[in-house]
């Protein structure tokens, strides 16, 4: 008996409202209003989104929400050591006296 597809099963549905998030669900995901996605959408900020469906849902996939996490922990001085200020090397005045 050949296996059943993924997409056959019952749990097919499930699957798929856990690979595609509304955006209140993935503003609860990202603990962030709605109104903030809709913003950064409009700014073309934030995480990617798209447009699916007849209607035209604006949907975020997990897998890019995710992504853009881990981008923005490696912006973020805080998380990134490498872009601390306190590893920057102290830049010295020059001890040149202006002349007058």
């Amino acid at each position: 008996m050949p296996a059943q597809s993924p997409l056959a099963s019952s749990s097919a549905p499930r699957v798929a409202r856990a690979a595609f998030l509304t955006v209140k669900d993935a503003a609860e995901y990202l603990g962030l209003s709605p109104h903030t996605l809709y913003v950064w959408r409009h700014r073309r900020q934030g995480p990617p989104s798209f447009r699916m469906g007849p209607r035209g849902r604006v949907m975020y996939r997990r897998q890019s929400l995710d992504a853009w996490i881990r981008d923005q922990e490696q912006v973020d001085s805080r998380s990134n050591t490498d872009l601390s200020p306190l590893k920057a090397v102290p830049r010295h005045r020059s001890s040149r006296m202006p002349s007058a």
